[in-house]
Formats: C-alpha cells, structure tokens, sequence
C-alpha cells in the first residue's frame, strides 16, 4: 500500500475543507485535502455566500478577484411572495461589510476558485478522486487515514486529521465521537426550472399549503419544495401533476416553466437533519463544518458557518502546526470557539423550521407580513444575524516562506 505523509490531512473538498487547506497553505503548513468525487459539480448544494464570507475574502485580498471572476447574483435584501404581492423582510445593505448583500452563485464555482488560489502554494496538494475509509491509530491519537484512489488504497500520515466530509462523514463515524441529533419536521424537495426574464426576484413564496424557493441562477432557477418530514413517497404516489399544481399554486410565476418538470428523477430529496458533536475532536483528530454540526437550510446559513470554523481552525492550529507542536488544548480551543455561535444558531434555525412547517398549513395573516416589511429596525437586524452570523471570524493567519523539508510526494514518501 502506498504511503503519503504530510502535516495536515484535509478529509473533504466542499467549503469548509477547502478554505481550510487554503490558509493552511497559505501560513506555510503541509496540507493534503481529499475528495471523494472527481469534481465540485454537485447540483442543489448551497448557493449563497453571505456578507462575513466576503469579508473574509476582502481580507485576504482577492475579494475583487473573486467577484470578477465568478459569475453570481447579488440581493441587498431578502423577501417573501404572498397573494401575489411581495414583501422584503431581512435587509442587508446597512451591515459594516465590504459587500452589503448576499451572493448567490453556484457552489462548485466557488470551491474551484479556492482550489486555484490554494494551488499557488507549494505547500498545497489536491487530491480528487480519493476517499476517506478509515482512521489510522497510534494507542489512542489519530495518526492518519487510509483512503481509496482511482489507482488503489493509500495510507496518509498526517499530525492532525480534520474532518470536512459532511454530515454524512466516515471520519465522525470512525471516529466513535457521541453525536446529539435534533428532530426536524420538514425535508425539501430541489429541481430545475427554466427561468423567464420576467421572473421575480423574491427568495420566497407561500401559499396553497406550499413554501417554494427560487435561486436565480442566470438562465435558470434552482427551486426548492419545503415538505412534511419522509412525505416524499406519498408526494410521488399522489403523482407529479399533483405536485406542479401545487408548486404553480404558490408561485403562479412558474406555471410555464414547471412543464419542463416530467420525471421525479429530475427531483432530489434533501434529507433536513441538524445534529452536533458533544466533543469535536480526540487527539489528532478535529471535525467541523458539517461534520461537527449539520445545520437547517434556513436562512442558507450553512456554508458560512463552516466556513467560520476554518477561518477559526486555521487562526488556532497553524502556527502548532508549523512548529510541529499541535496539542489537545489547540483543538479545544477551535471547538470553544465556535460552540457557542453554533449552538445560538441550531437554536434559532430550530425555532425557524417549526414555523415553516406551521406555515405551510396556514400562511400568516398579510397585515403581520406587511408589518415585518415595513420594520427597518427588524430587518436591519434579520440581515446582520443571516449575514455575519452570531460571532465573527477574522483572518490572523499570514503568509509564510514554504518549508519545503515538511513537504514530501507520494514518491518521496
């Protein structure tokens, strides 16, 4: 079995994994990140990234770079359609931020670009197409992973293993750490519609028993069905039609653009599960983003939190990392960090979900969306709790001359 050897083994190439493996990098830290596809393409992911992730990008000075070069939507505020009206309820351009509005875009397009900026690091190593199956062992540290390639197993050794491969992750698994999971009431249903120029811009529409989501994603829309819990087989039995017309009923704007919809293959359940770890990390070992708490997809917080947990991961480990000294109290300190924010966050989201699953059986009167929509206070404070989230995350790292003794290929090792 091959062996590869490095100072930091990234596990999972979405969000989290690489703004990790990037400011690692960046700080002059050997870092390896896996992913287990072949590619960032994977469609009905989360497309928004929020005013604190720009900032973090301002930060490093490439947010100009970025919004260049990756093509995306941007809203200053967010909003609501009912009864054929539209109402925005959360307002981002007042926050002190570099971007005042949420961007929406694919999400491949933004890991592509974080790869290519990781990439200009010697230090940096991508490696597609190779997935995590197991943990390697030294008594009780995690020294490492055993991985499949297209080519064979590998073993990676590595000072620290973080785990950034979802909330479905093998690592976490592995790994035997206790995981609390919070029930959730809904699930959500993503598929494609061609979107007409006429479109409307609201994030939002309620009605008929039905909560739609549409993303303007250029030429066309990617929408999202909030539904009962495990319903999804009914919905199917009741028939496609069926749910068109409901679809239609809340959003009359897609009536043309949901005959494009004729298979439930072009639909995809999204499973709604929120969870946390009671401890992130052993020795040699951290979990965050998804795999340390999967979060609702309300309020499409999802993404920047993980990302949050890198920039914090980052801030705390590289320097131990450099110098070959991480400890216990290093990863604890990530989890002290970003608990609290986390925890206030699942709260909230929980309390959210609820109401749109009563929303869905009964849409709230026009006069207390019209109220909402017409408080600035409130919505100032809507935008800045969606767009920078409970406790901000900064960049501390700096860059750092590559040390290239730490750096070893496949071939070397």
């Amino acid at each position: 079995m091959d062996v590869w050897k490095t100072t930091c083994l990234v596990a999972g190439g979405g969000p989290a994994g690489m703004m990790l493996g990037y400011l690692l990098a960046r700080s002059g830290v050997s870092s390896v990140v896996v992913e287990k596809h072949g590619d960032f393409f994977r469609d009905f992911r989360g497309d928004t990234v929020h005013p604190s992730t720009t900032d973090l990008m301002h930060e490093l000075g490439i947010l100009d770079e970025f919004l260049r070069q990756v093509p995306h939507q941007r809203r200053e505020q967010l909003g609501i359609g009912l009864k054929g009206q539209t109402f925005d309820l959360v307002d981002f351009r007042h926050l002190p931020t570099a971007c005042k509005y949420v961007a929406f875009m694919p999400q491949w397009d933004f890991l592509n670009f974080l790869a290519d900026k990781a990439k200009q690091y010697s230090s940096f190593r991508l490696e597609m197409n190779t997935e995590v199956t197991g943990l390697l062992w030294n008594s009780d540290r995690v020294v490492g992973a055993t991985a499949q390639t297209a080519d064979g197993p590998v073993e990676i050794h590595a000072d620290l293993v973080v785990a950034c491969d979802g909330r479905s992750s093998v690592i976490r698994d592995q790994s035997g750490l206790p995981l609390k999971e919070f029930p959730m009431p809904i699930d959500v249903l993503w598929f494609r519609l061609p979107r007409d120029a006429s479109a409307p811009e609201t994030l939002g529409y309620l009605g008929e028993g039905q909560i739609i989501i549409a993303i303007n994603r250029g030429d066309y829309l990617q929408c999202g069905a909030i539904i009962d819990k495990d319903s999804f087989e009914r919905l199917k039995a009741e028939g496609l039609p069926a749910f068109r017309s409901s679809v239609g009923a809340a959003a009359p704007f897609l009536a043309t653009s949901l005959k494009a919809l004729t298979d439930w293959n072009q639909v995809m359940l999204l499973s709604v599960r929120a969870n946390r770890l009671r401890t992130w990390w052993l020795p040699g070992l951290l979990c965050i983003g998804d795999a340390a708490h999967a979060m609702s997809p309300v309020g499409g917080i999802g993404v920047n939190y993980a990302i949050a947990d890198a920039v914090a991961a980052a801030n705390a480990l590289a320097g131990p990392l450099r110098n070959g000294q991480i400890g216990d109290k290093d990863l604890r300190a990530v989890q002290r960090r970003r608990e609290a924010p986390t925890k206030l966050a699942q709260r909230l989201q929980g309390a959210q979900t609820a109401k749109l699953a009563r929303m869905r059986k009964k849409a709230p009167p026009m006069w207390m969306v019209r109220l909402l929509s017409r408080s600035a206070p409130t919505k100032r404070l809507l935008g800045r709790i969606m767009g920078l989230g409970f406790r901000r995350e900064h960049i501390h790292t700096t860059e750092q001359p590559v040390d290239l003794r730490r750096l070893e290929t496949p071939e070397e090792s």
